[in-house]
């Protein structure tokens, strides 16, 4: 008698006596509550009978059912589903999270640390409205002692040296601007973005192979996902560990700053005599006027930060965040892009 029959009348199918010897299926119902077993065990059906529906997988299944045995099978299955889930746009971010976040725990468990690693991307910050900062991981459990990891798969992403950064075009996440924000949003030691290797901008691949350090912004860390390969995210984080734990305020000499400023002052004062003589022949010359004066800006814009230094010593998070992305000039340059325009 057939363990499975089909009902034409009522379009169902029955199964008799039904069981199965299988170490895996067992393992996991095991960890079940009898109430729910019922419904996981539809669920798992319905599940299988749609993969089998799909003719690459039931190819890739046919092919192995006589090469593997059934636990390697399923193993195997298990990845390529999670590959093809991993993929999807919106799914992958969480997931990666998540995957990280569980191997810092892991890690620092084997390691026998007592550092503690928080999934963070779905709570505000120091920034209004801002949840940048996936993972928080507190150094031998003391919240203010914190390395901040931001996890981008994301192939649009850029390097973004703050030397080729662009301030007037429109706003666009960088590797820096990214490590900048994160660190003054979670108010952070020590920032790290993560990157995967099958989705990664080939500018930050070109730069940082593995890991990489930005001095003063933060860590790097190139991983793959796919193979289970987080070795190079524990290296920058066992090296953001140290820094976090053994950094010191740097010993400035403010005599020099105070040049610095005297110097920009000058070249401010250089600019508005240029600015005066282009005017009058502005006709022929207002794309020139408006490079002055982006200039101008850029200049008055690195004193006030020099200055605000100089008096107060340091310079917040927040501000290297601000001073990063610029959109106080970009905002003063628009108007006066729109006045140059309409001179006469």
């Amino acid at each position: 008698m057939p363990t499975i029959k089909l009902n034409q009348q009522l379009n169902r199918v029955e199964i008799d006596k039904f069981e199965i010897d299988n170490e895996i299926v067992f393992t996991y119902f095991n960890k079940l509550p009898a109430i729910e077993r019922n419904e996981k065990l539809f669920k798992a059906l319905y599940i299988g009978v749609l993969a089998l529906m799909e003719d690459r997988i039931s190819a890739f299944l046919a092919k192995t059912t006589n090469e593997l045995g059934t636990e390697l099978e399923s193993l195997k299955l298990i990845f390529e589903m999670k590959k093809e889930l991993f993929y999807k746009t919106t799914v992958k971010g969480v997931l990666a999270e998540e995957d990280i976040a569980d191997f810092l725990n892991t890690y620092f468990s084997e390691k026998k640390l007592k550092d503690k690693a928080l999934l963070t991307g779905n709570i505000a910050g120091n920034l209004p409205k801002n949840k940048t900062g996936d993972i928080i991981c507190e150094i031998d459990g003391n919240e203010d002692i914190k390395i901040a990891i931001e996890c981008k798969f994301d192939k649009s992403i850029r390097l973004g040296e703050i030397e080729t950064k662009e301030i007037f075009t429109r706003k666009m996440d960088t590797a820096w601007s990214q490590l900048i924000e994160v660190d003054a949003n979670r108010n952070s030691k020590v920032s790290i973005i993560v990157f995967d290797i099958s989705l990664v901008d080939n500018s930050i691949l070109k730069a940082y192979e593995n890991v990489g350090y930005i001095p003063s912004i933060g860590f790097v860390a190139i991983i793959d996902s796919q193979k289970g390969d987080y070795k190079n995210l524990a290296i920058a984080y066992l090296l953001a560990r140290d820094i976090a734990l053994n950094a010191k305020l740097p010993d400035l000499d403010l005599n020099i700053l105070s040049a610095i400023i005297k110097r920009t002052i000058k070249n401010i004062g250089e600019f508005t005599s240029v600015r005066n003589l282009v005017e009058s022949n502005i006709q022929n010359n207002k794309e020139i006027l408006k490079q002055l004066e982006k200039s101008m800006l850029l200049m008055e814009f690195n004193q006030q930060y020099l200055s605000k230094f100089l008096q107060e010593g340091t310079l917040t998070k927040k501000d290297l965040l601000e001073y990063y992305m610029g959109e106080e000039i970009k905002d003063k340059f628009k108007l006066i892009e729109r006045e140059i325009n309409e001179l006469e």
